[in-house]
């Protein structure tokens, strides 16, 4: 989403009047632990989060912490997963109530567009970060550009994830000039096992769309010299204006001596449609209030921001949240 595009929505959300005074007072009570706030249902909610060495698997662990012991009698329960496809596909299936999902994964999901075979009612609590897409080779690898990548082993990401999603689209645009050229063997592997493999010399290369830093790739880097492949510049215009950003990876992330040109998108928090609205409202708040803890399992947390988080294109907020967003905003 553009800069431009999240201001309007700023300005729309702080525009919204607020005549439910009565009940935005009780509220604001209930904050500061008023026994007026009104019960949770007792239960096991799950958060669908991503796989084991990725921020959404930390980010979510630690929410998960935080709602269970701020949202009693609920239960929060981090449930690793494949990544955004997986995720998205359990909230469809009532296997989880909320979920870590890209914005463009989101986007296919609410379109009824392959991997999903129908429109799943989806809606947002929160825009919480970007991912930004690494491509990982050996330092001493001849894999320069992406075209190098014709005919070699390259893991594109674990079935079920928003990261082979991505590494399929930009494996098809003309412009990674792949075509005519031999095909890229693909594989799937989750991200551990793509750093392992990787390391052992199986693989030539691998996707990942994740938070920087993400902790996979620093413990590779640590045991192998590593580098980032750089995608051409207006990538992200090739693949999607309204979901993807042109950025750079600095070069201090992983110690690779230049920064490195790549794509970024939206991670966003998503909901079931049918999540309660006390419920979407108590998540949303506690998400907020408690950001220096999130803040102190990783530093991605730190670009959480209500100004921002309410910019969640494809979806729509949830009632809940954007209930807690007005209230904040005044």
């Amino acid at each position: 989403m553009t800069l431009g595009a999240e201001k309007v929505l700023d300005v729309a959300m702080r525009s919204i009047a607020a005549p439910l005074a009565a009940v935005m007072a009780v509220a604001v009570l209930a904050s500061c632990g008023d026994s007026s706030e009104a019960p949770l249902a007792a239960g096991e909610l799950r958060i669908a989060t991503g796989l084991d060495g990725g921020v959404y698997r930390v980010y979510g662990a630690e929410l998960a912490d935080i709602l269970s012991e701020n949202l009693q009698p609920v239960r929060a329960v981090a449930a690793q997963t494949d990544g955004s496809v997986d995720n998205l596909q359990r909230l469809d299936a009532r296997r989880a109530e909320v979920a870590f999902t890209l914005a463009d994964t989101a986007a296919l999901a609410i379109a009824g567009r392959a991997p999903f075979t129908r429109p799943v009612k989806i809606v947002a609590l929160a825009r919480l970060y970007d991912d930004y897409l690494q491509i990982v080779v050996r330092k001493d690898s001849p894999v320069r550009r992406i075209r190098h990548l014709a005919g070699r082993r390259v893991s594109i990401g674990a079935r079920g994830s928003g990261t082979a999603l991505e590494a399929e689209s930009i494996l098809r645009l003309p412009t990674m000039d792949l075509r005519g050229r031999p095909a890229v063997r693909k594989q799937h592997l989750t991200l551990k096992q793509s750093t392992k493999a990787l390391a052992d010399g199986d693989i030539d290369a691998f996707f990942w769309s994740g938070g920087l830093p993400t902790e996979a790739i620093e413990d590779l880097r640590d045991d192998v010299p590593i580098r980032l492949i750089g995608l051409p510049a207006g990538t992200a215009k090739e693949l999607d204006p309204n979901l993807y950003s042109d950025s750079e990876i600095p070069r201090y992330f992983y110690r690779t001596g230049v920064p490195v040109r790549t794509v970024i998108a939206s991670n966003l928090l998503a909901a079931r449609e049918d999540l309660p609205d006390e419920t979407a409202y108590r998540i949303t708040r506690e998400l907020f209030e408690h950001k220096k803890q999130l803040e102190a399992e990783h530093e991605q947390a730190k670009r959480l921001n209500p100004r921002s988080a309410i910019a969640t294109f494809p979806m729509k907020l949830h009632p809940g949240a954007k209930r807690w967003y007005r209230e904040a905003s005044r």
